[in-house]
């Protein structure tokens, strides 16, 4: 009896399959990340004499090792800071140039001359807990927010949104390109009104 012969197997496309199972999978896998702060660095620029700044327009706050909060060298409670710090930036304390005509703070002499010139000085220490370095972070940044809200939706009511909604519609790849036209400038007025000057010192070092 004749010995049949096994029949071979075509193994010619399975390097294709495979390749195609492996960029399926690089596709449609999703990578996890760590969700920080968003901060935009600001271009470095050549400064040979440093402006002059008065310590009335400089807010500091420091997050020691034991996660207390000290503002002007005071203890305050986390949900204390955004108040101040937004009596702070809209204190308008200014005179002559220095004026700000769209502030609604109480205008005191002690504290920041206008939003362009206050400062927002964060200190942290090594041993701070990021959870509680992170609070802070969007405490003050909400001062921001708070009062950019408010001039947005006093000088366009038309908008009939917030200053962060605008700013959320404009970073929308979704949104229309003449609306993030007619947006653009409207954000862009806010921003100068309220810039964002928040510092961040090098953390200090625990013995």
């Amino acid at each position: 009896m004749a010995r049949r012969s096994a029949p071979e197997v075509n193994a010619g496309s399975m390097a294709d399959i495979a390749f195609l199972l492996l960029i399926f999978f690089l596709v449609t896998t999703t990578i996890e990340t760590d969700s920080g702060i968003n901060r935009k660095l600001p271009p470095m620029e050549e400064i040979i004499d440093p402006p002059i700044i008065k310590e009335r327009n400089i807010f500091t706050v420091v997050v020691n090792k034991n996660n207390q909060i000290l503002v002007e060298e005071e203890l305050m409670d986390l949900r204390d800071l955004r108040k101040e710090a937004v009596a702070f930036l809209d204190n308008g304390g200014g005179l002559a140039e220095e004026a700000c005509d769209y502030c609604q703070g109480e205008r005191d002499r002690s504290s920041s001359d206008n939003p362009d010139k206050a400062i927002i000085s964060l200190k942290n220490d090594r041993e701070t807990d990021y959870k509680v370095y992170i609070s802070v972070q969007n405490e003050l940044v909400a001062a921001y927010n708070q009062l950019r809200n408010r001039e947005f939706t006093r000088l366009y009511p038309e908008e009939n949104m917030s200053y962060v909604e605008a700013d959320k519609k404009y970073s929308d790849p979704r949104t229309d390109k003449s609306v993030k036209e007619k947006l653009k400038e409207k954000i862009s007025v806010i921003k100068l009104m309220f810039p964002m000057k928040l510092s961040e010192a090098e953390p200090n070092k625990t013995s």
